[in-house]
């Protein structure tokens, strides 16, 4: 017998219990209905000038540092390389906005934000080619392994960011993750963890239009990436990820609110990936020229570079001395990763556990006597 066969059924009117209510007003979480812009409006004007050049001079250090990288790949000093060129305002921003204190939680695309935040680009690229797990040591940089694995360092940023807080640690997380991570489950749990913790960690999504060869189209059917925010109960932020003062500026003040225990915020910079998904990529199948010529013209370093020189704060001179810098950087990543790295293959036993198991114990014995005697070995061959 169902509920509408009892008797009475009809006067049965269920009344929710008090815990159905919203719990936040959702208006103000709402992102705006179009990208947010700096560059080319009357807010441009107001923007300090050191600030503009410093974003600049990342930018086109970003730009070489992107096509050094890329070479190094087709040389084969890498095995591979996901270039974020015409990313770089996103990289440079969020590298530029956290304290000395703060943690950076990037992606497998965000070497570059990684060297903005004062990474040697040869540690940030070894991972890449193939040297180590992760190439750097992650709590002196205050950068988390680069994360290969789509959103599993966003648990990880609001585990930490948790953590911080509830030792009274004034720590920020910023956790970088691409339109494709959005459609992960780590993407999900790391979001509504953070809101209802209130934990104090930044969210950006980089929303270069493919996930690989998926169109965000085929990925969502939501007004934006950033309306998923409401959902959480976090304010969801919709910027011109080509603009790198508007990024910046989105990304500051949402690293404020986390920093003043008002809890998380979702940014999505709304860009383009110029380049294929990495070298072992043919982007010309899924997607045509003209829609990459299209964004050309949106160019993060042109459009700020048009701003500084409309000011006539950046001259031809001062852009000389901004290339000149970057072309040094690239030739110095060129001299180091053109040697070949020693290495020690006792180092697979060195970072697993703090405290080796008898089994990692056992291995390391092994490997050891393995090396040893192919050294004997060799030492005869030598001595005959």
């Amino acid at each position: 017998m169902t509920v509408q066969e009892l008797p009475g059924a009809a006067a049965y009117r269920p009344v929710p219990p008090p815990a159905w209510k919203p719990l936040t007003d959702p208006a103000p979480l709402l992102p705006d209905s179009a990208p947010y812009r700096v560059l080319g409006t009357a807010a441009a004007a107001e923007t300090d000038a050191e600030l503009l050049l410093r974003l600049y001079a990342e930018l086109v250090r970003g730009r070489r540092y992107n096509a050094q990288a890329t070479a190094l790949t087709r040389q084969g000093r890498l095995a591979v390389y996901p270039s974020s060129t015409g990313q770089e305002a996103c990289e440079v921003a969020a590298a530029l906005v956290l304290e000395e204190r703060d943690w950076l939680f990037p992606s497998y695309r965000d070497t570059l934000a990684a060297v903005v935040r004062g990474l040697d680009p040869v540690e940030a690229l070894t991972l890449l080619r193939g040297d180590r797990h992760t190439g750097y040591d992650p709590r002196e940089h205050r950068i988390a392994p680069l994360c290969t694995p789509l959103a599993t360092q966003l648990p990880h940023a609001v585990g930490l960011a948790h953590a911080a807080r509830l030792k009274g640690d004034d720590v920020v997380a910023l956790a970088m993750v691409g339109d494709g991570g959005t459609s992960e489950g780590d993407f999900h749990e790391a979001l509504n963890f953070a809101a209802v913790w209130r934990a104090p960690v930044v969210f950006l999504v980089q929303n270069n239009g493919f996930a690989i060869s998926v169109p965000l189209a085929k990925q969502s059917a939501a007004p934006s990436l950033a309306h998923k925010a409401v959902g959480y109960g976090m304010p969801g932020r919709l910027v011109d990820g080509n603009d790198a003062v508007a990024v910046h500026q989105v990304l500051g003040e949402a690293v404020a609110r986390a920093r003043r225990g008002e809890g998380p915020t979702l940014v999505e910079a709304v860009t383009y990936r110029m380049e294929a998904h990495t070298n072992a990529d043919d982007a010309t199948r899924y997607r045509g020229d003209s829609e990459v010529e299209a964004w050309r013209a949106h160019d993060p370093i042109q459009l700020l570079e048009r701003e500084l020189t409309g000011r006539g704060v950046l001259d031809e001179e001062h852009i000389g001395v901004v290339r000149e810098a970057a072309e040094r950087m690239a030739a110095e990543l060129r001299e180091q990763m053109n040697a070949d790295p020693v290495l020690d293959p006792m180092d697979l036993f060195t970072h697993v556990y703090e405290q080796q198991t008898p089994q990692l114990r056992e291995q390391a014995a092994r490997l050891r006597g393995e090396l040893d005697a192919e050294h004997d070995e060799s030492s005869a061959e030598d001595s005959r």
